[in-house]
């Protein structure tokens, strides 16, 4: 009686160890096959060359709207995007000095009357058929002139470089209305070091997409 009392209690204790196994075999091949592409902003390539110029900077990036944030785009909220890039010089006894500057700033609108996308840089404006070309317009710079020679003539330690959705230039009510809400939180950093004259700091290891992390200045 005793051997048939323990094959009892042992048989179920083992079909829910195999249960359990196939669970979590189910739960990983689901993980696996999700989207190879999430939503959000990804920074794939960052270069910095120095030369007779000064200091020029190359990205490639990946933005991928959340839903929320384009359907907001198609009810008529505009877009805001920001590309930072600043050249700072280490110290020792003090915060990093800030030796330059540069900013581009790019706002997207959907126009429901031509039911097209529109970019405005600056005092130029863009419009494109699809919402892919319109991010285009923001998701690359080529030679982008971020300090002179005359900037660069004390030492230049390092780049850090931030591309974002500013939520910071929306109407206060939206800002107040989406605070909060990850899919609104887009944002990548990378710092770069910067190369001797004539050389070319190679590109940064990638990093996430979502919100970084308040990176040390």
């Amino acid at each position: 009686m005793f051997t048939a009392w323990v094959r009892c209690w042992f048989r179920p204790r083992a079909a829910q160890g195999v249960a359990r196994g196939w669970l979590l075999a189910l739960a990983c091949a689901l993980a696996a096959a999700g989207p190879a592409c999430a939503d959000g902003l990804e920074l794939s390539a960052l270069t910095l060359a120095r030369g007779e110029e000064g200091l020029l900077l190359d990205y490639q990036a990946r933005v991928e709207l959340p839903r929320a944030v384009e359907d907001a785009l198609f009810k008529g909220v505009p877009l805001y995007f920001e590309a930072r890039a600043e050249v700072f010089r280490k110290r020792w006894y003090w915060r990093d000095d800030r030796i330059a500057r540069a900013v581009r700033g790019w706002r997207l609108t959907w126009q429901p009357l031509t039911r097209r996308y529109r970019i405005n840089y600056g005092s130029l404006s863009q419009n494109y058929d699809t919402l892919a070309d319109a991010l285009g317009a923001i998701q690359r710079a080529t030679r982008w002139r971020i300090a002179g020679p005359a900037a660069l003539s004390d030492g230049a330690d390092y780049l850090q470089f931030d591309l974002r959705l500013d939520t910071s230039q929306l109407p206060r009510p939206l800002q107040i209305g989406f605070g909060g809400e990850a899919d609104w939180d887009l944002a990548v950093e990378r710092r770069l070091a910067v190369p001797e004259s004539g050389a070319v700091a190679p590109s940064a290891p990638p990093a996430a997409s979502a919100a970084a992390s308040a990176a040390s200045r």
